[in-house]
């Protein structure tokens, strides 16, 4: 799955990339070269904007409407739609500055590149493959946040697939004779759950 994200969606660009998807952030575009390079690149568009959604939609470009207003909200969102795996795996997570693939490294490669503190206090550490961007990165103090977010955005997501949507329908309690044969007969208000409707 590749994403492309509007000005709006910073934050949610450098999620999406932390567990694992290719997410490319436009901050620069305006909203007709995002839907020339969405279709170019057959990109699915995430965007906050609900005028550039419906121009992407009109035009056969797969986009998302993003409403949520927390991290955590917006991701449960995008992962709901896309089936996304809201987990880190360092094997597979990329860059949240440039969306390049990360590596373990070993210890002593990074010594000059962390802070003393942080060199001696963790030993696992991941560097960007970019060499322009080269960031480090350790399963720091800010980890606990990070997995505090995910679990909210898997909670979330969890209640959502929880909650069975329900509609009104009418049911005949008696078959119908005559020209309406086929039709729904004297009304029966019963709850039935959207996964039985037109069974």
């Amino acid at each position: 799955m590749r994403f492309l994200l509007d000005g709006m969606l910073g934050k949610l660009t450098r999620w999406l990339r932390m567990i694992g998807y290719e997410a490319i952030y436009a901050n620069d575009k305006q909203d007709q070269d995002l839907l020339s390079l969405a279709r170019r690149e057959s990109l699915t568009l995430l965007t906050s904007d609900e005028e550039l959604y419906r121009n992407a939609i009109s035009r056969g470009i797969d986009s998302f409407l993003v409403e949520g207003g927390t991290e955590a909200e917006r991701l449960a969102d995008v992962a709901e739609r896309y089936h996304l795996n809201l987990r880190i795996d360092t094997a597979t997570s990329k860059c949240p500055v440039c969306g390049w693939s990360i590596r373990q490294v070993p210890k002593k490669d990074v010594e000059a590149s962390v802070p003393p503190t942080t060199f001696k206090v963790y030993q696992g550490f991941w560097v960007c493959t970019n060499p322009r961007c080269a960031k480090v990165y350790w399963q720091g103090s800010h980890w606990e946040r990070i997995e505090q977010t995910l679990e909210s955005a898997r909670k979330i997501l969890e209640r959502k697939k929880n909650t069975e949507p329900t509609i009104t329908v009418r049911r005949s309690s008696k078959p119908r004779r005559g020209k309406d044969a086929g039709s729904v007969g004297p009304p029966s208000d019963q709850e039935v759950p959207a996964d039985e409707r037109d069974q």
